[in-house]
């Protein structure tokens, strides 16, 4: 844990899945990941080495009826622990965004830690259905996960790519950088709350 303590833990257990996860929004980027899906361990962990998060995800699913329940129930709780690591969200800058190149594609990530729960997300249509094990629907579905548990607004957008491994890990590195930026602390407007209505 840091000085400042911004940690979120959640343990999540259901008939389908056992999930851990641990955030530390001042890390340096130790990952420590393990869910069965191997493209996805590779993508959670690209977000905690690009956000400089440390970051923990240890989860035990029914994989012997596919990969859903594990990817879905992951990022459910990592949304909870990256709301619970915000705290009051005194003194952070709020929004955050970064644009990520990935050879032939492109990410475009904004992100507005709000407190209120919204995604907007495009990326190119006739991807490849699967990367391994890796069902490529379910990246919109892993945003609209987080989303709904961080309780943030989150855009992310790819305007080309031809690659779907290209195109799914821009995304993860780009929205790593915009939750480092938003979620970090503005030395201008310590003490602040940045919300003219004074609750995020």
């Amino acid at each position: 844990m840091t000085r400042d303590g911004r940690v979120g833990r959640i343990e999540r257990v259901t008939k389908e899945t056992s999930v851990l996860v641990e955030i530390d929004l001042d890390g340096t980027g130790k990952v420590d990941v393990s869910t069965g899906v191997g493209f996805y361990d590779h993508m959670l962990d690209q977000l905690g080495r690009h956000g400089l998060f440390d970051l923990t995800v240890k989860t035990e699913g029914d994989l012997h009826i596919d990969s859903h329940h594990t990817i879905e129930d992951s990022a459910l709780a990592l949304g909870a622990a990256f709301k619970q690591a915000l705290g009051d969200k005194v003194g952070i800058y709020r929004f955050g965004n970064c644009t990520v190149p990935l050879d032939e594609s492109l990410a475009q990530v904004t992100v507005d830690l709000s407190g209120r729960p919204y995604l907007v997300h495009t990326e190119p249509e006739k991807m490849a259905p699967m990367i391994g094990e890796y069902d490529t629907t379910m990246t919109r579905h892993i945003f609209e996960s987080f989303v709904a548990q961080a309780q943030i607004a989150l855009h992310v957008h790819v305007p080309y790519g031809r690659n779907a491994h290209h195109i799914v890990e821009c995304q993860f590195k780009a929205l790593a950088r915009a939750l480092r930026y938003a979620s970090e602390r503005d030395p201008r407007a310590a003490g602040i709350l940045p919300s003219t209505k004074g609750a995020l």
